[in-house]
């Protein structure tokens, strides 16, 4: 069987499968299971076009990984056949340990277990599936292999992943000045002393694709209605948790409730093989259909959330420059509580509290952005750019919020 497939991506145009290896990961069920799980959550609450999966976002970083081999290759720069299939098998896998709904899991019911550290989990499964034909793309996803830029291009401040989302993110969602300018920045990629960089006349696309993330972030992943919407499901989950452990039946698939049931460490994931098999199968499907079973709790703070999130009735969200202090939120748990006829540690979970914070570079941070001068001397984006831009976007911007339900104004 001929298993060099294509297929036709809204955002590229044809995207190739070039290896049967690739092919076979593709068709893998790990990898089948981001078909269900939306990219963005619960942003389509806001966008309505954001319906594409983390499998559209894989398949496309491939892609665009495999532009930048070719672009690499032309300068030059030598790369054998294991090498680029290994870097295109690492960005293909590196969203395969993701749960559902964003990232609401890794903050509600397991114990600090980051996706990133599932994914490695599962490709060490996947090589040991396929005979070790995984290890080379592991060490670059790791960053342990001796040739830098290959665990650069899978992750660093300036990767195919973040190139990736940007653009398919931006076009599903209609934002149109989220383009990153992903082709201009491929094009002036290069390697020097096994790192990567980019060309000189690439800075000013530097600062477009930094300036994209900002609005990116403030427009579309931390938009105040989305921040609500994804903490009320962290909410909701948390919520569930809490019930199951103390000993109150909570509805659901048998690989849900197996974590709400328990709390599941990182040590744990690795050490039990029993325990991923139970994660593979989460999707947000496993989710949406516990909160329709949720709906018609006799737990009122279970049912209110899940029916506010069935039904879109999401909470008033407000941000401020700085931290709301007790006293305001005291009295507003009061108020939840005299509406909703809660006692106060019940009506305390309708109201939830935080901070968004985004920095679009961190010039000291993990794997910077280096440009490489005409004179040959390899320096930092803020180095090289004549531009304040790239300087502002450095700095942290902060933010605080506090939601709470419509019903109480």
């Amino acid at each position: 069987m001929n298993k060099k497939k294509i297929f036709n991506d809204p955002v590229y145009g044809f995207v190739t499968v070039p290896t049967e290896l690739l092919f076979d990961l593709i068709e893998h069920p790990y990898f089948q299971r981001l078909r269900r799980i939306q990219q963005l959550g619960l942003t389509n609450f806001v966008y309505p076009g954001a319906l594409h999966t983390r499998f559209h976002h894989a398949l496309g970083a491939m892609h665009l990984m495999q532009l930048a081999l070719r672009t690499l290759k032309d300068k030059g720069v030598t790369i054998s056949v294991a090498e680029g299939e290994a870097a295109q098998i690492a960005i293909l896998l590196h969203d395969i340990g993701h749960g559902p709904l964003s990232h609401a899991l890794e903050t509600s019911i397991f114990q600090d277990v980051p996706h990133e550290q599932l994914s490695l989990f599962l490709m060490e499964r996947l090589d040991a599936q396929f005979g070790g034909k995984l290890r080379l793309a592991i060490e670059m996803f790791k960053g342990s292999y001796g040739r830098t830029f290959f665990h650069q291009l899978v992750s660093s401040q300036l990767d195919m992943d973040r190139l990736d989302y940007l653009n398919r993110d931006s076009f599903y969602t209609g934002v149109q000045e989220g383009r990153p300018g992903a082709d201009r920045l491929i094009k002036m990629l290069q390697v020097v002393d096994e790192r990567l960089v980019l060309e000189e006349k690439a800075v000013y696309s530097v600062e477009n694709f930094l300036v994209s993330r900002r609005l990116m972030y403030w427009q579309v992943y931390l938009h105040k209605t989305v921040t609500s919407a994804e903490q009320m499901v962290i909410r909701v989950m948390q919520r569930a948790r809490d019930l199951a452990r103390a000993g109150v039946p909570v509805p659901g698939s048998s690989c849900l409730t197996y974590f709400l049931g328990r709390a599941v460490t990182l040590a744990e994931f690795q050490e039990n093989a029993h325990i991923l098999n139970h994660f593979v199968q989460l999707d947000d499907v496993d989710i949406w259909a516990a909160m329709k079973l949720w709906a018609s709790h006799e737990d009122k703070v279970l049912s209110f959330l899940s029916q506010s999130l069935l039904n879109r009735q999401l909470f008033k969200i407000v941000i401020s420059p700085d931290p709301y202090d007790e006293e305001f939120q005291l009295g507003i748990v009061e108020l939840i509580a005299e509406h909703f006829a809660l006692p106060p540690d019940e009506a305390r979970q309708l109201m939830i509290t935080g901070r968004l914070s985004n920095t679009a570079y961190d010039p000291s941070g993990h794997e910077t952005i280096n440009i490489l001068t005409k004179l040959g001397k390899v320096v930092n984006v803020t180095e090289a750019s004549d531009l304040p831009n790239i300087q502002a976007l450095s700095q942290k911007v902060q933010k605080y919020y506090i939601c709470y339900p419509k019903e109480i104004l």
